[in-house]
């Protein structure tokens, strides 16, 4: 029995990690790593930064508007420009960009020079950058997975990355901040930045194949990606769901110096704890997926992750006592990273390969595109009826269009099915497919 419950969990394992046989991968994933840890450390900062500034919800949402809003603007464009150059000299230009932007806020903050005006202008910059390095980053996973069968497993284990950094970044930033200022955050993001960008370095680029899509038009490449996008029903609902939770659930992150201050009369420490423990259920949400064996299934757990995470807010807006908000921080953080790894694997592993840098231009505009008019609305809104009221509203919303979703489901399963089928997807899953149930389509897509 023991020997039995050895073999299970080392597959188990085997499974979850199988991504990693790949040098490429490992390189990016081990940069990541440290490189993640120091963007949580800033994100955490540079809110209590600015709410130590200014005392206001409103600037809290203008920031977070200002970072986010170039992917919203620039997406579409730079989906065209990703699928046409080097993603891998992309990524290389967009860290090194990013080590500056962090160090020149060590900088100024740690002179005292800093001041919300270059907050401002500094977190747009940062924002011009994501919106070349996020669909990039996204695009080149798949380069480096050299079997489209592990590519959702690929994209699992960087969440699950992304969140192990998201428990450990905001919690040592917490003490960080309390014991000597954002300063040195900052600056241990700029330097983390070492780590990713000598991964990429490392790369063999030689095994890297990949199809370049070469149309002089940018506006008719435009026009192709938005059509291929919004004309093919999967796709057009798995970004319209991930836009209203972008829009409407994600901008309760701008409040957290709010809450952590005002609402459970906590320090700097309290935000990262807050933030690390939605990092601790983003984090089981990524191994659960990264232990999937299969893409079929992600629709209906696609919804559910919503639910979770949209219910969740609404209990969290009514809390005020610490350990009940770190848990309702848990569970929203498991619902969010499940809704945002699912989306990324549906599409990416629906999308042909010559459109995915369009079509992870708008899977950017729809996660973070949208995000800079949910915290600019979301920051206006508190500053009049109150943290804790703004996000209830927000999960309410959620639960409604997660609601709206569930009805779509039955027709994105028929639709999916032979797009696996066409594009050969796990053959031995596929073949059960046509076995699952009376009406011939897949349990779930």
């Amino acid at each position: 029995m023991k020997i039995g419950q050895i073999f299970y969990k080392n597959e188990r394992l085997k499974t979850i990690l199988s991504s990693l046989k790949y040098r490429n991968y490992r390189l990016f994933f081990a940069g990541q790593g440290i490189s993640l840890i120091g963007t949580w450390m800033q994100m955490v900062a540079i809110s209590w930064l600015v709410y130590h500034l200014t005392n206001s919800a409103l600037l809290l949402g203008m920031v977070g508007f200002f970072s986010q809003i170039p992917s919203f603007i620039l997406t579409p464009f730079t989906g065209v420009l990703i699928d046409r150059w080097n993603r891998h000299k992309i990524l290389v230009i967009t860290q090194t960009l990013s080590m500056i932007q962090a160090l020149v806020l060590a900088f100024l903050t740690i002179t005292g020079t800093i001041n919300i005006l270059s907050i401002i202008l500094l977190s747009l910059g940062l924002g011009l950058i994501n919106a070349f390095d996020m669909p990039a980053r996204q695009a080149f996973v798949i380069e480096m997975v050299e079997k489209k069968e592990d590519l959702p497993n690929a994209i699992a284990l960087n969440s699950s990355l992304v969140n192990v950094a998201r428990f450990i970044g905001p919690t040592v930033a917490g003490l960080l901040v309390a014991a000597v200022g954002e300063g040195l955050c900052f600056l241990i993001n700029g330097l983390s930045y070492i780590a990713v960008i000598i991964a990429l370095l490392a790369m063999n680029m030689s095994k890297i194949k990949r199809r370049v899509n070469i149309i002089n038009n940018i506006t008719k490449e435009i026009k192709e990606g938005f059509k291929y996008s919004f004309g093919f029903a999967p796709i057009r609902s798995i970004l319209l769901i991930l836009g209203l939770v972008s829009l409407i659930g994600m901008p309760y992150l701008v409040l957290m110096p709010i809450f952590a201050k005002d609402i459970l009369h906590g320090g700097a420490n309290t935000l990262g704890f807050l933030n690390a423990a939605a990092g601790v259920g983003a984090l089981v949400g990524g191994i659960y997926l990264a232990s999937r064996k299969s893409v079929l299934g992600l629709g209906k757990i696609l919804t559910l992750a919503i639910g979770i995470f949209s219910l969740s807010l609404i209990v969290f807006a009514f809390s005020k006592n610490l350990y009940f908000s770190l848990s309702m921080m848990l569970v929203s953080g498991l619902g969010m990273l499940v809704q945002i790894a699912a989306s990324n694997t549906l599409l990416q592993t629906i999308t042909e390969d010559d459109k995915r840098g369009r079509v992870m231009s708008f899977f950017t505009m729809a996660f973070m595109g949208m995000s800079p008019f949910g915290n600019l609305i979301a920051g206006a809104i508190a500053d009049k009826i109150g943290a804790p009221n703004t996000v209830l509203i927000s999960g309410a919303v959620c639960v409604i269009g997660a609601l709206i979703f569930l009805t779509r489901l039955p027709s994105l399963r028929k639709a999916i099915h032979p797009i696996y089928m066409k594009m050969g997807i796990m053959p031995q899953v596929a073949s059960g497919i046509q076995m699952a149930g009376k009406t011939k389509v897949p349990p779930d897509s």
